[in-house]
């Protein structure tokens, strides 16, 4: 599948953390929730996709207990959302930005991590999807929201699965460059995820069939 070693710079995977401790700590400071509150948010947000990926898909030791550089993103990360939430009144709108961002970034990290341990193609697709919605997943369950993935509505996994799907073709059909192809499909994922939000694309509701015979 891969001609060689393959492996993006950790900086994606701390970037990715950052940006979903930033949705985690504003959706904090959206709920009043104190300085504590706020940063055990960002802290389930920021590292709830990556834990998803190592501990229960790839079975691999975390990478976020054994490099600190994880946990400094995500109190950076905290401390960002917590001081901008407080400044910002269209705090919604700017938790859906930095959230699209996170979203293809993470999906890519997953997708690269399970390429890499060399899993099928239809797997790398699957850890990549989970790796980018879990942490927001999380965040809105902590905060008793209904997560955006079971809702119909805004592109949201499948925003993640396009750039997830970009990056595999580009990374391992091609054989192109991997940070080339992790940024191609960082701005796929972006750019649905935001035309969704902007443009009013949706995802339709399954409806049951409340037709009874006679």
């Amino acid at each position: 599948m891969l001609d060689g070693p393959f492996q993006l710079p950790v900086a994606f995977d701390v970037a990715a953390a950052f940006l979903f401790a930033v949705t985690g700590a504003m959706a904090g400071v959206r709920k009043r929730y104190d300085l504590v509150g706020i940063l055990v948010l960002a802290l389930a947000t920021g590292l709830g996709g990556a834990f998803l990926r190592d501990g229960l898909l790839l079975q691999g030791p975390a990478a976020v207990l054994t490099d600190g550089r994880y946990l400094l993103g995500v109190l950076g990360g905290g401390l960002t959302g917590a001081y901008f939430g407080r400044h910002l009144q269209r705090v919604r709108l700017v938790i859906e930005l930095v959230d699209a961002l996170g979203l293809g970034v993470y999906g890519m990290v997953g997708a690269q991590k399970s390429l890499a341990a060399g899993l099928p193609l239809v797997s790398v697709a699957l850890v990549g999807c989970v790796n980018a919605v879990g942490g927001g997943v999380l965040r809105d369950v902590l905060v008793r929201e209904e997560p955006l993935i079971f809702k119909p509505g805004e592109f949201y996994a499948l925003a993640a699965l396009a750039g997830v799907l970009l990056f595999i073709g580009l990374a391992a059909g091609l054989h192109l460059p991997e940070e080339a192809s992790a940024l191609a499909g960082i701005g796929l994922a972006f750019m649905v995820r935001i035309l969704s939000i902007r443009l009013g694309w949706r995802t339709g509701a399954f409806e049951p069939d409340d037709r009874r015979s006679t």
